[in-house]
């Protein structure tokens, strides 16, 4: 049994804690918070015996196998190195890092410390239908692209209209769309295609400088994709893949809850699997299976083909962040 501890106390981190539980394989022991009461609070209900405010010696416990991150987006690096250098297993919520150095850093760190391991929670790769689309993709005779949309209204966007500056809209904590829904269509678009050979984005901004919404341009040598993503409305646009006569559709291009092929002929077959009421119980077992048998070779070269997505992933981001002049703090570092 894995012994969990979390980072985070939103309904993200109780999602991860649902899907954890029902693999069977964790159990959660250990929350850290900025105090410790909102620690027990959380921590107590999900069967949690340890509490803390103090990260160093949260990540120090022994009581700990894996720490799953789900903290502001500029706080994922410093954290995951204190998970490393303590050789825990560390899932880190998307994004895993603000910038690409911060990944360089954390892969030299790895070697360093070879018992640990470092997994970005980027749901839909694990998930069955995201591997049909990938080998529906191989029998299309021709690729002529994709549009790739996700556009949701953040809840957030509403304080940002206020005059308030929450920590998904700020450059401080490397908010905004391209690092939230962005990192979705930019696993699909890398991991079913590839790394583009240029990228453009094209931001719109909110009133606190961050990317409210956006269009990015990936090119390839023989074709482009779009991606559409936003926070500050909603979009209800299936996305597509282009064949030269076929297309694959699907629903939304990070739930990935339905997905069918539309023949030259127009006709149209639904390819994809009903998805698990919680979409993060496919992560939550792919990466149980490699923190419990990280010798086997199977479950090895998983491991090191998810972190070299994830690699390419942030520097994905990074290059389009650049191309549309958006600056963190921590770029500068």
């Amino acid at each position: 049994m894995i012994k969990l501890g979390i980072i985070g106390t939103n309904w993200i981190t109780q999602q991860f804690i649902d899907a954890a539980h029902a693999t069977g394989e964790y159990k959660l022991t250990a929350v850290y918070s900025r105090t410790v009461e909102k620690a027990k609070d959380f921590g107590k209900p999900n069967g949690a015996t340890i509490f803390s405010d103090n990260l160093d010696e949260f990540f120090a416990n022994d009581a700990l196998d894996a720490v799953y991150i789900a903290s502001p987006n500029s706080l994922h690096f410093e954290q995951a190195m204190l998970g490393i250098k303590n050789d825990k297993a560390v899932i880190v919520e998307k994004p895993i890092v603000a910038n690409i150095k911060q990944m360089e850093i954390l892969r030299e760190t790895l070697e360093q410390h070879p018992q640990s391991r470092l997994f970005e929670a980027a749901r839909q790769i694990h998930q069955p239908n995201f591997k049909i689309i990938k080998n529906q993709i191989s029998k299309l005779g021709r690729i002529q692209g994709a549009t790739l949309t996700y556009m949701k209204y953040s809840s957030r966007y509403d304080a940002v209209l206020a005059g308030q500056e929450p920590n998904v809209f700020t450059l401080k904590f490397a908010g905004g769309a391209l690092q939230d829904l962005g990192v979705y269509v930019a696993y699909d678009a890398v991991g079913w295609f590839g790394m583009p050979d240029d990228v453009a984005y094209y931001p719109t901004l909110a009133p606190t400088r961050v990317d409210g919404k956006g269009v990015a341009i990936l090119r390839y040598p023989e074709f482009d994709i779009t991606l559409n993503i936003g926070k500050t409305s909603n979009s209800y646009l299936p996305s597509e893949i282009y064949g030269l006569k076929d297309t694959i559709v699907m629903s939304n291009p990070a739930d990935l809850e339905t997905v069918s092929y539309h023949d030259a002929e127009g006709h149209e077959t639904l390819i994809s699997e009903k998805p698990a009421d919680n979409p993060m119980i496919s992560e939550a077992a792919d990466f149980a299976r490699v923190i419990n048998d990280p010798q086997n070779e199977k479950n090895d070269r998983d491991y090191w083909k998810w972190l070299d997505l994830s690699q390419n992933v942030a520097k994905l981001l990074y290059n389009l962040r650049q191309s549309g002049k958006i600056v963190f703090p921590d770029d500068k570092k």
